[in-house]
Protein backbone atom coordinates (compact mmCIF):
# COMPACT_ATOMS: atom_id res chain seq x y z
CA UNK A 1 0.00 0.00 0.00
CA UNK A 2 2.88 1.94 0.89
CA UNK A 3 4.09 1.76 -2.66
CA UNK A 4 1.10 2.09 -4.09
CA UNK A 5 0.73 5.56 -2.52
CA UNK A 6 3.97 6.65 -3.16
CA UNK A 7 4.25 6.03 -7.05
CA UNK A 8 0.46 8.54 -6.93
CA UNK A 9 2.07 10.90 -4.71
CA UNK A 10 5.05 11.06 -7.69
CA UNK A 11 2.51 11.04 -10.52
CA UNK A 12 0.33 14.43 -8.70
CA UNK A 13 3.70 15.95 -7.68
CA UNK A 14 4.73 15.53 -11.22
CA UNK A 15 1.21 17.07 -13.23
CA UNK A 16 1.18 19.95 -10.40
CA UNK A 17 5.16 20.76 -11.01
CA UNK A 18 3.68 21.06 -15.25
CA UNK A 19 1.17 22.58 -14.82
CA UNK A 20 3.08 25.32 -12.81
CA UNK A 21 5.80 25.17 -14.97
CA UNK A 22 3.69 26.02 -18.17
CA UNK A 23 1.49 28.54 -17.01
CA UNK A 24 -1.43 27.33 -15.57
CA UNK A 25 -3.21 29.11 -12.81
CA UNK A 26 -3.23 28.32 -9.36
CA UNK A 27 -6.14 27.33 -8.90
CA UNK A 28 -6.27 24.98 -11.72
CA UNK A 29 -2.87 23.53 -10.72
CA UNK A 30 -4.56 22.42 -7.04
CA UNK A 31 -7.79 21.25 -8.54
CA UNK A 32 -6.21 19.23 -11.11
CA UNK A 33 -3.72 17.43 -8.44
CA UNK A 34 -6.68 17.26 -6.25
CA UNK A 35 -8.74 15.23 -8.72
CA UNK A 36 -6.20 12.82 -10.07
CA UNK A 37 -5.41 12.15 -6.11
CA UNK A 38 -8.94 11.31 -5.29
CA UNK A 39 -9.69 9.36 -8.60
CA UNK A 40 -6.44 7.27 -8.01
CA UNK A 41 -8.21 6.24 -4.51
CA UNK A 42 -6.30 8.63 -1.97
CA UNK A 43 -8.63 9.81 0.76
CA UNK A 44 -7.34 13.25 1.07
CA UNK A 45 -4.99 15.17 -1.10
CA UNK A 46 -3.48 18.92 0.35
CA UNK A 47 -1.60 20.73 -2.30
CA UNK A 48 0.52 24.28 -1.32
CA UNK A 49 1.76 26.38 -4.11
CA UNK A 50 4.41 29.23 -4.26
CA UNK A 51 6.05 30.90 -6.99
CA UNK A 52 8.87 28.41 -7.96
CA UNK A 53 7.90 24.58 -6.12
CA UNK A 54 4.94 23.34 -4.61
CA UNK A 55 4.49 20.69 -1.78
CA UNK A 56 1.56 17.99 -1.98
CA UNK A 57 0.45 15.50 0.99
CA UNK A 58 -1.68 12.33 0.12
CA UNK A 59 -3.69 10.46 2.92
CA UNK A 60 -3.99 6.93 2.30
CA UNK A 61 -5.47 4.70 5.04
CA UNK A 62 -4.45 7.53 7.99
CA UNK A 63 -0.81 7.34 6.34
CA UNK A 64 0.30 10.32 4.78
CA UNK A 65 3.12 11.09 2.19
CA UNK A 66 5.13 14.54 1.72
CA UNK A 67 6.50 15.54 -0.88
CA UNK A 68 8.07 18.71 -2.49
CA UNK A 69 9.37 20.24 -6.31
CA UNK A 70 10.67 22.82 -7.76
CA UNK A 71 9.06 24.14 -10.85
CA UNK A 72 11.42 25.80 -12.86
CA UNK A 73 9.81 28.34 -15.73
CA UNK A 74 9.47 26.93 -19.10
CA UNK A 75 8.04 29.02 -20.67
CA UNK A 76 3.78 29.26 -21.77
CA UNK A 77 2.17 26.10 -23.33
CA UNK A 78 -1.28 25.41 -22.91
CA UNK A 79 -0.58 22.16 -25.01
CA UNK A 80 0.74 20.75 -21.93
CA UNK A 81 -1.91 21.89 -19.72
CA UNK A 82 -4.51 20.37 -22.04
CA UNK A 83 -3.06 17.06 -22.26
CA UNK A 84 -2.95 16.91 -18.65
CA UNK A 85 -6.67 17.85 -18.14
CA UNK A 86 -7.61 15.16 -20.76
CA UNK A 87 -5.27 12.60 -18.07
CA UNK A 88 -7.24 13.83 -15.11
CA UNK A 89 -11.10 13.41 -17.20
CA UNK A 90 -9.25 10.07 -17.99
CA UNK A 91 -8.54 9.22 -14.56
CA UNK A 92 -12.19 10.25 -13.37
CA UNK A 93 -14.20 8.09 -15.79
CA UNK A 94 -12.26 4.81 -14.64
CA UNK A 95 -10.41 4.60 -17.87
CA UNK A 96 -6.52 4.73 -16.44
CA UNK A 97 -5.30 4.24 -13.45
CA UNK A 98 -2.64 5.75 -11.88
CA UNK A 99 0.12 3.70 -13.94
CA UNK A 100 -1.09 3.92 -16.46
CA UNK A 101 -1.46 7.76 -16.01
CA UNK A 102 2.01 8.22 -15.15
CA UNK A 103 3.22 6.65 -18.65
CA UNK A 104 0.53 9.00 -20.46
CA UNK A 105 2.62 11.75 -18.50
CA UNK A 106 5.93 11.22 -19.39
CA UNK A 107 4.74 10.84 -23.38
CA UNK A 108 3.92 14.53 -22.96
CA UNK A 109 6.03 17.03 -25.07
CA UNK A 110 5.62 21.04 -24.65
CA UNK A 111 5.36 20.96 -28.45
CA UNK A 112 5.81 24.93 -30.49
CA UNK A 113 4.93 26.29 -33.51
CA UNK A 114 6.88 26.46 -36.32
CA UNK A 115 9.47 29.28 -35.66
CA UNK A 116 9.12 30.76 -38.47
CA UNK A 117 5.11 30.86 -38.56
CA UNK A 118 5.17 32.93 -35.35
CA UNK A 119 7.97 35.62 -36.79
CA UNK A 120 4.81 36.30 -39.40
CA UNK A 121 1.88 36.27 -37.39
CA UNK A 122 3.83 38.72 -34.59
CA UNK A 123 4.90 40.81 -37.36
CA UNK A 124 1.24 40.69 -38.70
CA UNK A 125 -0.60 41.36 -35.31
CA UNK A 126 1.82 44.17 -34.58
CA UNK A 127 1.32 45.89 -37.65
CA UNK A 128 -2.57 45.33 -37.55
CA UNK A 129 -2.51 47.82 -34.45
CA UNK A 130 -0.63 50.18 -36.51
CA UNK A 131 -3.23 50.00 -38.81
CA UNK A 132 -6.03 50.43 -36.40
CA UNK A 133 -4.35 53.48 -34.81
CA UNK A 134 -4.86 54.90 -37.83
CA UNK A 135 -1.17 54.28 -40.03
CA UNK A 136 -1.04 53.97 -43.57
CA UNK A 137 0.43 51.04 -45.74
CA UNK A 138 4.51 52.13 -45.15
CA UNK A 139 3.69 52.46 -41.32
CA UNK A 140 1.82 48.80 -41.64
CA UNK A 141 5.02 47.80 -43.72
CA UNK A 142 7.57 49.32 -40.99
CA UNK A 143 5.50 47.81 -38.22
CA UNK A 144 5.74 44.49 -39.75
CA UNK A 145 9.37 44.66 -40.36
CA UNK A 146 10.32 45.58 -36.71
CA UNK A 147 8.57 43.46 -34.75
CA UNK A 148 9.32 40.63 -37.18
CA UNK A 149 13.01 41.14 -36.42
CA UNK A 150 12.01 42.05 -33.22
CA UNK A 151 10.81 38.62 -32.46
CA UNK A 152 13.51 36.32 -34.18
CA UNK A 153 16.16 38.57 -31.54
CA UNK A 154 13.59 37.18 -28.45
CA UNK A 155 13.57 33.66 -29.65
CA UNK A 156 17.39 33.06 -30.43
CA UNK A 157 18.10 34.78 -26.96
CA UNK A 158 14.99 32.58 -25.57
CA UNK A 159 17.01 29.52 -27.30
CA UNK A 160 20.12 30.16 -25.89
CA UNK A 161 18.66 30.35 -22.42
CA UNK A 162 19.66 33.60 -21.31
CA UNK A 163 16.94 35.47 -18.47
CA UNK A 164 13.63 36.81 -19.16
CA UNK A 165 14.52 40.38 -18.15
CA UNK A 166 17.81 40.12 -20.36
CA UNK A 167 15.40 38.84 -23.29
CA UNK A 168 12.75 41.76 -22.98
CA UNK A 169 15.48 44.57 -22.54
CA UNK A 170 17.40 43.25 -25.26
CA UNK A 171 14.20 42.98 -28.00
CA UNK A 172 12.90 45.86 -26.65
CA UNK A 173 16.28 47.58 -27.99
CA UNK A 174 16.54 46.04 -31.18
CA UNK A 175 12.68 46.47 -32.10
CA UNK A 176 12.37 50.00 -31.25
CA UNK A 177 15.85 50.48 -32.99
CA UNK A 178 14.49 49.58 -36.31
CA UNK A 179 11.22 51.49 -35.42
CA UNK A 180 12.69 54.84 -35.01
CA UNK A 181 14.24 54.77 -38.54
CA UNK A 182 10.70 55.58 -39.34
CA UNK A 183 10.60 58.93 -37.49
CA UNK A 184 13.96 59.61 -38.48
CA UNK A 185 13.24 59.69 -42.31
CA UNK A 186 10.01 60.39 -42.12
CA UNK A 187 8.10 57.37 -43.37
CA UNK A 188 4.38 57.35 -43.55
CA UNK A 189 1.57 59.38 -42.53
CA UNK A 190 2.05 58.71 -38.42
CA UNK A 191 5.57 57.33 -38.47
CA UNK A 192 5.77 57.62 -34.15
CA UNK A 193 2.49 54.81 -34.71
CA UNK A 194 5.52 52.33 -35.53
CA UNK A 195 7.43 52.68 -32.66
CA UNK A 196 4.34 52.23 -30.28
CA UNK A 197 3.04 49.36 -31.99
CA UNK A 198 6.28 47.13 -32.81
CA UNK A 199 6.65 46.38 -29.30
CA UNK A 200 3.09 45.59 -28.30
CA UNK A 201 4.55 41.54 -28.38
CA UNK A 202 6.47 42.72 -25.47
CA UNK A 203 3.16 42.96 -23.20
CA UNK A 204 3.00 40.52 -20.60
CA UNK A 205 -0.42 39.64 -20.67
CA UNK A 206 -0.81 36.31 -19.81
CA UNK A 207 1.53 36.52 -16.73
CA UNK A 208 -0.86 39.67 -15.55
CA UNK A 209 -4.52 38.07 -16.88
CA UNK A 210 -2.71 35.15 -14.02
CA UNK A 211 -1.83 37.22 -11.18
CA UNK A 212 -5.26 39.10 -10.73
CA UNK A 213 -7.14 35.53 -11.23
CA UNK A 214 -4.61 34.01 -8.60
CA UNK A 215 -5.58 36.90 -6.35
CA UNK A 216 -9.31 37.01 -6.85
CA UNK A 217 -9.22 33.10 -6.26
CA UNK A 218 -6.97 33.42 -2.76
CA UNK A 219 -3.88 32.59 -3.98
CA UNK A 220 -2.28 36.15 -2.68
CA UNK A 221 1.06 34.60 -2.74
CA UNK A 222 1.02 33.58 -6.24
CA UNK A 223 -0.84 36.41 -7.59
CA UNK A 224 1.85 38.78 -5.71
CA UNK A 225 4.52 36.92 -7.14
CA UNK A 226 3.20 36.69 -10.49
CA UNK A 227 2.65 40.50 -10.72
CA UNK A 228 5.93 41.66 -10.01
CA UNK A 229 7.60 38.62 -12.67
CA UNK A 230 5.20 40.68 -15.11
CA UNK A 231 5.90 44.20 -13.92
CA UNK A 232 9.92 43.40 -14.20
CA UNK A 233 9.44 42.45 -17.52
CA UNK A 234 7.73 45.62 -18.47
CA UNK A 235 10.32 47.43 -16.79
CA UNK A 236 12.84 45.31 -18.84
CA UNK A 237 10.68 46.13 -21.85
CA UNK A 238 10.62 50.01 -21.03
CA UNK A 239 14.45 50.50 -20.28
CA UNK A 240 15.54 48.64 -24.18
CA UNK A 241 12.81 51.61 -25.52
CA UNK A 242 14.64 54.18 -23.40
CA UNK A 243 18.13 52.72 -24.57
CA UNK A 244 16.67 52.71 -28.09
CA UNK A 245 15.53 55.86 -27.60
CA UNK A 246 18.94 57.98 -26.64
CA UNK A 247 20.94 55.99 -28.97
CA UNK A 248 18.72 57.39 -32.10
CA UNK A 249 18.16 60.63 -30.30
CA UNK A 250 14.28 59.89 -31.02
CA UNK A 251 12.12 60.69 -27.93
CA UNK A 252 8.42 60.52 -27.52
CA UNK A 253 5.67 58.66 -29.63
Amino acid sequence: MTSKQRAISRLIAQAGQMLLAHGAESTLVGDIMRRMGLASGMDEVEVSLSASSLVVTTVYHQHCITTARRCADRGINMRVVTQIQRICILMERGLLDYSMAQHKLERITPERYNRWLVVVMIGLSCAAFSRLAGGDGIVFLMTFIASAIGMMVRQEIGHRQFNPLLNFAATAFVTSLISTQAVIYQLGNKPTIVMASSVLMLVPGFPLINSVSDMLKGYINMGIARFVMASLLTLATSLGIIAAMSVTGVWGW
